[in-house]
């Protein structure tokens, strides 16, 4: 069977995934002679740099989320479905899809990236992601249920590890999530269980590396490590996370940390679809100067699993969404010159600069050579990230957030809605890696 799309007699155009990537690729395509047609395993947009200010209270989930179709109500052939997409067939210019199957005469993967464990079951099985709202609300209730069970327990070591938290990885989301669980500490936390001694709450950063925020200044890098520690955040550098035991961090060194929580944000790779070829050591698709991906004419990929290796990117472009927004846009440009058989232009990536707060009057911002640090770098974070939320309502609704929680340093959706509870699959391949540790002991 086919999903049902209406045959309009224009070229069709298939875009998996609705991430900065395919929204901005589907938007540059709406004046063009195509029909677009986007498929996505959730039927919203997610502002994904915003996920952690859901896990810690200040956001609640639909002001970072955007429904699909409302962005393009205006545009008359877009079509938009739900579903996940299983496989491509290049042969037969078709993808095999949950809800049946589906020809196309263009194919853009913009299926963004995933968690990569490097293959650890113990992290696999027990560290918190935070890729998507779902995670972000079973962080957020995690955080919470932590609290609540350390009122009732007497055991201090117990007690202990439910109020420490260790967060793998020194980049944008583990340093944004560092501070915020460092303000919740400061200043929430201690309001909402005076029975607990906060003091003895400990939130550890723990970066491989021998700076935060490699992909800034040294000054940026240490300016982010002094408001961490003002926020009560321990900075652990050059050190790895090799393991998590269910109440304590291993490390490579000798130290390990006693915590019941570890939030894994030390490494992504791409989220690609089988039946290509080019797929790389990041599990990230091959594509060359036009998104083209190597070996295939009419497939394309942008974004977080597209890797462009070029004389200029061996490595390919870093995995942040004003990448995926300019390839987006460029390969509007380029399938408007196929259909014209005109020769498509090479993509050059534009870097606009890099950013991240730590907290309230707490951020590092870098534009060319222009560098910024404290209020007026977090008020120019709290800017672009306004006028980059989809939505007039998401833009309202987080300004008047940011206000409140501004002058009360407050967060008013400390919810636990749905209880964080492992699910089944993992509760199951858990218990199966401890027998399967019993057993070799």
């Amino acid at each position: 069977m086919k999903i049902d799309i209406p045959d309009i007699n224009k070229p069709r155009v298939i875009i998996v995934g609705g991430g900065f990537g395919g929204i901005e690729l589907a938007k540059s395509l709406g004046n063009t002679d195509v029909q677009v047609v986007m498929l996505d395993k959730h039927n919203y947009h997610t502002f994904q740099p915003l996920l952690y200010q859901v896990a810690t209270s200040a956001l609640e989930a639909d002001s970072i989320a955007y429904p699909i179709r409302k962005i393009f109500d205006t545009y008359p052939n877009f079509y938009f479905r739900m579903g996940e997409v299983k496989e491509v067939l290049p042969d037969e210019n078709k993808i095999i899809t949950s809800i049946n199957q589906i020809s196309y005469d263009y194919l853009v993967i913009a299926t963004g990236a995933q968690t990569n464990y490097y293959g650890n079951e113990g992290l696999i099985i027990s560290a918190m992601p935070m890729k998507s709202i779902p995670e972000a609300l079973d962080l957020r209730s995690l955080i919470l249920q932590n609290f609540e069970k350390a009122l009732v327990i007497s055991n201090k070591r117990k007690q202990q590890s439910l109020m420490n938290f260790v967060i793998a990885g020194g980049g944008p989301t583990g340093v944004e999530l560092a501070g915020a669980l460092g303000e919740l500490k400061q200043n929430i936390l201690p309001k909402d269980y005076p029975e607990l001694d906060l003091s003895q709450m400990n939130i550890y950063l723990i970066h491989s590396r021998e700076r935060l925020l490699p992909m800034l200044s040294e000054s940026s890098s240490e300016k982010t490590k002094k408001y961490l520690e003002e926020l009560g955040v321990t900075v652990v550098l050059n050190t790895r996370v090799l393991d998590f035991h269910g109440d304590y961090v291993q490390t490579n060194q000798e130290e390990d940390y006693i915590a019941k929580t570890l939030i894994w944000t030390a490494g992504v790779e791409g989220a690609p679809i089988d039946g290509l070829n080019a797929i790389n050591k990041g599990n990230r698709i091959v594509v060359n100067e036009f998104n083209q991906v190597k070996g295939y004419e009419n497939i394309f990929a942008i974004g977080d699993v597209a890797s462009m290796e070029t004389n200029d990117t061996h490595r390919g472009h870093p995995m942040v969404a004003p990448v995926a927004m300019q390839q987006g846009k460029h390969l509007a440009k380029n399938i408007s010159l196929l259909l014209e058989n005109k020769n498509p232009i090479p993509f050059q990536y534009k870097n606009k600069g890099s950013m991240a707060t730590i907290g309230k009057n707490k951020a590092v911002v870098e534009i060319g050579k222009t560098k910024m640090s404290g209020f007026s770098a977090w008020m120019v974070w709290m800017v672009v990230h306004l006028i980059s939320l989809v939505g007039f309502r998401n833009k309202i609704i987080a300004t008047i957030n940011w206000v409140k929680n501004y002058f009360s340093s407050d967060r008013g959706i400390r919810l636990i809605i749905t209880p964080f509870v492992l699910s089944k699959a993992k509760r199951k391949r858990r218990k199966e890696f401890e027998e399967d540790i019993e057993k070799a002991e």
